[in-house]
């Protein structure tokens, strides 16, 4: 046992390194849980946008080893669509039946005795298509006249709202200077190792479900699920596999497939095992939307920010597909930014195209946000003469204004902004930058310095998503509020100590810092924890805020532990008090003893202690319970419903980080080289620094990756044109520049630990940034993502747009 009394902000390696980095965790793909399993190939439509005039599956039912071919048509007798906070006519089922409204979008599903068989006899089954016209950009779906995916619907723009947040069109009126962004944000998502994977099995007598998958939640989903599948919650059992090979939110995507092969398995009488190959991933998983909008400023001639307007339109692929439109407005009430602007206004319209449908991609709607607000930042700083960082330092919210209330209903719990701006600068050597700028542009070279910062909001409010409603939509339904955190600490009869969340990690390390907290609250050392992250609901204590997205962990589950763990605490202290004698507050534990503060003599084993509550209950104190196994459950009174005038809590904390980056463009070639990048972050008080650390550097791959390379194309019609890892191009270890974190630590007011969420970080601030530093060097404001060698050419050379 170590010597030590604190495990809390220590640098740990992961607990969950060994069994990965030696190829023994166990994925989704390398379980075969139940007998009689089968594969299952899906077939797609490659037509954007067609109608299905007939389905003929003889061929491939005549194969030897097939044992069923399922189509669209079929599962709408036994499968109801899956509902969206969005009411209109455009229902979304995992399939289709009637019409293909994307590339990629299942028709059919072909079960074989191996996964050879069933892609030989997918192959085989013919799809008679009507061809449509599809549109596949912003501009084509919402063009009067447009080919609707929808004929019950008036038009491709399936939900409009606008919000007003102080006087913003006064603001706008009476300003000195009126700045205005119009801008793109392509497509694109987060390409994780592993791709999906899902075993479902019909079972009768009761009619049930049970699913082995890698979803990664959120769990709100499991009842609109088990709706769809006209069965009782209780009787759609999820279970998630010891590891998943990544995430980043778009295996929340799973989902839909789930349902889809529980269908399958019911209409084929067999358990039924499919695992999602790269080209369906690229093609047919999720992504990120893409948004094309105007975000304008209004500004003092001293710089002071008065008001800001947003116009949004986004592109959420064929459906508005559960649980979006949440990225649209996960950001929603933190959109006044890092800034103390109190008018905002406000227009979101919500676009449905041939693309595949959109959902959790790292960041969630973070990286179109700052792409719009910190360009115009950027634009105004130009404009006004002022320096960038001193132009955000004016408007920045003062560090003795905390907790913040903003003016759409966010309340930032801690931090000081100008501090982490300043460590950038520091960090940077921004005066030797900007000198070294003028030097390059004498010399007739293109140099260029961007800034971004940025809010992280963290531990989601199940409610926010609700703001795509209107009040009155909202009066007609339930009330929403809350993200529920649960933990639980079992000590079995042998002394051993078991943790169990319901954050179904995919690599962030929850295993490492859990035991961390657990072991700090018991004196224990955490390798001697076991922590078991798989989440099964017919016996883990879940909720519909379950699941591992909007960087929750360390803002609400972490503090579940600790609540958790203090329970167990208290339990043992009690039997050790009352053994020596003494009052429980005398009472200590550490290096795995409960002992007396200052007499460390007076010791008992906390194993021993623990093992009484099962073979010796009689000693127990009157009123106490045997065994130990103590759940802790909470949800922050913060996070509440959504008010008439359409405010929100939508998040516990708000992180906070600066990315300062410096490039320089190579006329010639159009070669951008990042000379420079600089990243600091506020994630409050630091759980496991080296883990924080990992998540940054993750952060910033894929920030650069959509920055530089990364986008999901199609043509016109929405044929898909990126189809490989050669087309589309994600950063790989030797291209991705250097990082040079820093940190500065406001800890959270908002939970007992003090931490902020984190994970997002550059993955939002990344794009922005590294634009604004390529819009620095050429002098213009309309640069577009990807930034591209053929598309930085274009801007060095001609003028134009690529």
């Amino acid at each position: 046992m170590t010597d030590r009394t604190h495990w809390i902000g220590e640098p740990l390696v992961r607990k969950e390194d060994e069994a990965i980095l030696t190829g023994r965790a166990r994925y989704i793909d390398d379980l075969e849980p139940v007998a009689r399993l089968r594969h299952a190939a899906i077939v797609r439509s490659p037509h954007p946008h067609a109608r299905i005039r007939a389905i003929d599956k003889s061929r491939a039912e005549a194969l030897p080893g097939v044992v069923a071919v399922v189509t669209g048509k079929e599962l709408l007798e036994i499968v109801g669509s899956v509902p969206s906070v969005v009411r209109t006519p455009a229902r979304y089922f995992p399939f289709a039946h009637d019409k293909v409204r994307y590339a990629g979008e299942p028709v059919a599903v072909v079960v074989a005795g191996d996964r050879y068989i069933a892609e030989d006899a997918a192959e085989l089954v013919d799809v008679d298509y009507e061809p449509l016209q599809g549109v596949a950009s912003l501009d084509d779906a919402m063009a009067p006249g447009a080919p609707r995916l929808f004929e019950d619907a008036p038009s491709n723009v399936l939900s409009s709202r606008t919000f007003r947040y102080g006087d913003p069109d006064q603001a706008f009126a009476t300003a000195d200077r009126v700045f205005r962004l119009d801008y793109r944000f392509p497509r694109s998502f987060a390409t994780p190792m592993e791709t999906f994977g899902v075993i479902a099995n019909f079972e009768r007598a009761p009619d049930r479900f049970t699913v082995w998958s890698n979803f990664q939640g959120p769990y709100i989903l499991q009842p609109l699920m088990a709706g769809a599948l006209r069965v009782p919650g209780n009787r759609l059992r999820l279970i998630s596999p010891p590891a998943s090979g990544g995430s980043f939110g778009v295996k929340q995507a799973v989902f839909p497939y789930i349902v889809l092969l529980c269908g399958v398995s019911r209409l084929a009488g067999v358990p039924v095992k499919w695992t999602e190959d790269r080209l369906e991933h690229l093609m047919a998983s999720s992504a990120a939307s893409d948004r094309i909008g105007v975000v304008e400023g209004a500004f003092t001639n001293e710089g002071e920010l008065q008001a800001i307007r947003f116009v949004n339109h986004v592109n959420l692929g064929a459906y508005i597909r559960a649980p979006e439109p949440a990225s649209v407005y996960r950001m929603h009430a933190a959109s006044n930014g890092a800034y103390r602007v109190r008018n905002l206004a406000i227009d979101n319209h919500l676009v449905v195209s041939n693309k595949v449908p959109c959902g959790l991609n790292r960041g969630y709607g973070g990286p179109q946000f700052y792409f719009a607000l910190e360009r115009m930042m950027e634009v105004a700083a130009r404009g006004l003469q002022i320096d960038p960082a001193e132009l955000r330092r004016r408007n920045f919210i003062p560090r003795n204004q905390f907790p913040y209330k903003g003016p759409a209903g966010a309340t930032y719990d801690a931090g000081d902004f100008n501090a982490v701006l300043q460590a950038a600068i520091d960090r940077a050597d921004y005066p030797a930058l900007l000198a070294r700028r003028d030097a390059t542009r004498r010399d007739g070279r293109l140099f260029g310095i961007g800034l971004a910062v940025g809010v992280e909001p963290s531990g989601s409010n199940m409610a926010y998503v609700s703001l795509a409603q209107t009040p009155a939509e909202r009066a007609k339904g339930d009330p929403k509020s809350g993200a529920n955190g649960t933990a639980t600490i079992a000590i079995d009869p042998t002394g051993q100590v078991t943790v169990t969340i319901a954050s179904t990690p995919n690599g962030q390390g929850h295993a490492t810092v859990a035991a961390q907290i657990v072991a700090d609250r018991l004196g224990l050392d955490p390798k001697d924890i076991e922590v078991i992250t798989e989440l099964d609901t017919r016996s883990a204590s879940w909720s519909i805020a379950s699941g591992n997205y909007a960087n929750r962990f360390s803002s609400i589950v972490a503090d579940a532990l600790a609540l958790s763990a203090t329970k167990v605490a208290e339990k043992i202290k009690r039997i050790a008090a009352e053994d020596l004698e003494v009052n429980v507050g005398d009472i200590e534990l550490a290096d795995g003893v409960a002992r007396v503060v200052g007499v460390p003599a007076k010791a008992i084993p906390l194993r021993k202690l623990a093992l009484r509550t099962h073979w010796h209950t009689g000693s127990l104190p009157e009123d106490m319970e045997p065994g130990i196994f103590e759940t802790a459950t909470l949800s922050p009174r913060q996070l509440d419903e959504v008010t008439p005038d359409d405010k929100v809590g939508s998040a516990l904390t708000y992180g906070f980080v600066c990315d300062l980056v410096a490039v320089e463009i190579d006329r010639a070639s159009g070669w951008l080289d990042i000379v420079k990048y600089v990243s600091v972050h506020d994630v409050g008080a630091m759980l496991n620094p080296l883990i924080v650390e990992g998540q940054i550097h993750g952060g910033f791959a894929h920030g650069l990756g959509a920055a530089l390379m990364e986008e999901l194309a199609y043509d016109r019609d929405g044929n898909f044109l990126t189809g490989t890892l050669a087309e589309y191009l994600c950063p790989t270890a030797p291209s991705i520049p250097p990082l040079d974190i820093g940190h500065v630590s406001t800890p959270s007011t908002a939970n007992l630990l003090g931490a902020k969420g984190m994970g997002d970080g550059s993955s939002m601030l990344a794009p922005a940034a590294v634009a604004n530093a390529v819009a620095d060097a050429l002098g213009r404001d309309d640069i577009e993502l990807p930034l591209t060698l053929d598309r930085v050419w274009h801007y060095a050379n001609t003028g134009k747009r690529k």
